[in-house]
């Protein structure tokens, strides 16, 4: 009777651990590891500044671009927000983290330089950057993203941070 639960164990072990053996694919544990998103864009989509001192949003455009480095995850990005007055363009670096299959998490800082001193959706003056966002390849050459950015003391005449929130899509390549 102890033989036959014996073999009746084995037998169904077996019958678990086979597939998994055969079937050739890498151990569940490193499968749970998401790959992220990879490769390079650049794209376009709606600026919304959200932190005027005035009070009134600024919406504008962006212009956003990521270039992938294959062997970290890191990222140099530049973008331009813009509007009928102002824009201000930044030069970036984030960590990108990996969080599903093609797609990332991202977090980093930069410096944004403003053309003039009228609003734009990032403030009106130079000033560090920090952004958080998220980006994902929706088909092999398209991306969607979204982000925040927040100028340190980005606006004259006053200490306030400014918060601009970006959407937009991509070509990937």
């Amino acid at each position: 009777m102890i033989r036959l639960k014996f073999a009746a164990l084995s037998f169904l072990s077996l019958l678990t651990v086979a597939p998994t053996v055969l079937s050739g694919q890498p151990a569940s544990a490193q499968a749970l590891i998401p790959r992220g998103m990879d490769g390079s864009y650049l794209g376009g989509g709606v600026s919304v500044g959200v932190s005027n001192p005035d009070d009134d949003a600024i919406l504008g455009g962006n212009v956003q671009g990521r270039l992938d480095l294959p062997t970290v995850p890191i990222s140099v990005r530049g973008a331009a927000l813009f509007n009928g007055d102002n824009a201000a363009l930044m030069p970036l670096v984030t960590y990108d983290i990996g969080v599903a299959p093609n797609t990332n998490l991202y977090v980093g800082g930069g410096y944004s330089f403003t053309v003039n001193d009228d609003a734009s959706p990032l403030g009106n003056q130079n000033a560090p950057v920090i952004t958080a966002g998220v980006e994902t390849a929706i088909q092999r050459n398209l991306a969607l993203y979204g982000d925040a950015k927040v100028g340190i003391d980005a606006f004259k005449d006053s200490n306030d941070a400014a918060v601009s929130v970006q959407v937009g899509a991509a070509y990937r390549f």
